[in-house]
């Protein structure tokens, strides 16, 4: 299995490389694996990609029902 050195993490929207320092990402980005199910026109696929910070929030602009931000307590 190969480490977070050992990858090239890169935002499948806008191609920006998430730069890696000491295996640890230097900005934050989202990682969605969706598993498609029976009432789905992808049922049997599961879909993988990353998307950086600043295309979840052109992403966010677009929606017609606004997100939901909660205040995180403890930060890890």
């Amino acid at each position: 299995m190969k480490g977070i050195a050992d990858m090239n993490i890169l935002c499948n929207m806008c191609g920006k490389n998430i730069p890696v320092e000491n295996n640890i990402p230097r900005e934050d980005f989202i990682e969605i694996n969706k598993a498609w199910g029976y009432f789905s026109k992808k049922d049997g696929k599961t879909w993988k990609f990353t998307v950086c910070e600043e295309c979840v929030d052109r992403l966010a602009g677009q929606m017609k029902i606004p997100h939901e931000v909660c205040d995180t307590i403890e930060l890890v």
